[in-house]
C-alpha cells in the first residue's frame, strides 16, 4: 500500500463529500420551507421577514449561498438550528456518536457470532448444524425490524425484566446503566446483521474450500487448522468486509425505527425530526455528516482488504 494510493483515496473521498454537499444543498433549496419564516414564527411582519432574508443572504444567487455555506462547514460551522436556536454541529455530532456506538457494538456482536456460525455451517454442510444455522438466518432475514424489536422487548424487558425497555444513558456517564440500555437495541440490530453475514460467510467459505489453493495446502500436509484459519478464512472474509462497510450506511440512517422504538437520540432520529420540522440547517448537516462517515468507512474497508489478502496491492 503506497502513500500515493492513500493520497488518491483521500482526494476521492473529499471529492465525493463535495459532490454530496452540492446535492444536499440543492435539495434543501427546493424544500417547501422558508428559513426566515421558521426563525421569526408565523406572526412575523413582511418587513421583518424581508430584513432577515436580506441579512441571511437568502436573496443571493444559489451558487453564492452554497459557497458561503460550504465555507462555514469547512471550519466546522453548520449554522443555527431553526427548531432549537442552538448550533447544529455539536448537536448532530453528539447524535452521530450515539448512532456510531450502536453501529459499532452491533457489528462487533455480529462478527463474534456470525463468522464462527458461518464457518461451522460450511464445514458441516448438509448436516444438523448447517440446517440450524440456515433456519436462524432465514428467521433473522424474514422478520421486520419492528417485529424483532417488539418481541425482544416483550421477552427480555417486560417478561423477564432483565433489561430496560427504552431510554439512552451514555456509557461515559454511567457505564453499567449505559450498557444495559444499549443491550436491547444492539441485540435487535445484530439479529438482522447476523442473518446476512452468516449466510454470506457460509457461502464464501464453501467456495473457498473448493478452490485449488486449498487443495494444494492440504496436499502439502498442512494442519487442517492452518488451512482453515490462515488460508480459507482470510479469503472468505473479504465479502464480509464489504457487507459490513455497506451496513454502516444502513446502521447510521436506516435504523430510525430502532432509534424510535428504544428512544435513542441518534443521527437518524435527529435527521427525521429535522425533516419533519423543516429545519434546513439540521437537514444539511445531518445528511452531510452521514455521507462523510459512509465515505470514510468505505476507505477503511479498502484498507482491510489489503490486510486480509496480501495479493491485493494498492499502488
Amino acid at each position: 500500500m503506497s502513500l500515493a494510493w492513500f493520497a488518491r483515496r483521500l482526494i476521492l473521498t473529499a471529492y465525493t463529500i463535495i459532490v454530496v454537499s452540492m446535492l444536499v444543498f440543492a435539495i434543501t433549496q427546493i424544500l417547501p420551507a422558508d428559513a426566515a419564516q421558521s426563525l421569526l414564527g408565523e406572526n412575523a411582519t413582511p418587513e421583518s421577514l424581508a430584513a432577515l432574508r436580506s441579512k441571511l443572504g437568502l436573496g443571493d444567487p444559489t451558487w453564492l449561498q452554497y459557497a458561503r455555506w460550504a465555507r462555514h462547514v469547512f471550519i466546522g460551522d453548520f449554522g443555527i438550528s431553526m427548531r432549537t436556536s442552538q448550533p447544529v454541529g455539536p448537536e448532530m455530532l453528539a447524535a452521530l456518536s450515539r448512532s456510531l456506538l450502536l453501529a459499532v457494538s452491533s457489528i462487533l456482536v455480529t462478527l463474534v457470532v456470525a463468522v464462527p456460525l458461518g464457518v461451522l455451517a460450511a464445514l458441516r454442510q448438509g448436516k444438523l448444524a448447517d440446517t440450524g444455522v440456515s433456519l436462524v438466518a432465514y428467521f433473522g432475514v424474514s422478520l421486520p425490524e419492528f417485529v424483532t424489536a417488539t418481541l425482544l422487548a416483550l421477552l427480555l424487558a417486560d417478561t423477564l425484566h432483565w433489561l430496560p425497555a427504552t431510554g439512552y444513558v451514555s456509557p461515559l456517564e454511567d457505564f453499567g446503566s449505559g450498557i444495559l440500555h444499549l443491550a436491547l437495541p444492539v441485540l435487535t440490530v445484530s439479529v438482522i446483521l447476523i442473518a446476512h453475514v452468516m449466510r454470506m460467510m457460509r457461502s464464501e467459505m464453501l467456495d473457498v474450500l473448493k478452490s485449488d489453493y486449498i487443495r494444494a495446502a492440504r496436499l502439502k500436509g498442512l494442519p487442517e487448522r492452518t488451512v482453515l484459519f490462515r488460508h480459507a478464512l482470510r479469503n472468505a472474509l473479504l465479502p464480509v468486509v464489504t457487507i459490513i462497510a455497506l451496513d454502516v450506511g444502513y446502521l447510521l440512517g436506516g435504523v430510525i425505527v430502532i432509534e424510535e422504538i428504544f428512544a435513542i437520540p441518534g443521527i437518524g432520529r435527529a435527521l427525521m425530526i429535522a425533516i419533519t420540522t423543516r429545519d434546513l440547517p439540521s437537514i444539511q448537516a445531518g445528511a452531510l455528516i452521514m455521507a462523510a462517515t459512509y465515505a470514510l468507512t468505505n476507505t477503511l474497508a479498502d484498507l482491510a482488504y489489503a490486510v486480509l489478502d496480501k495479493r491485493i496491492r494498492y499502488d
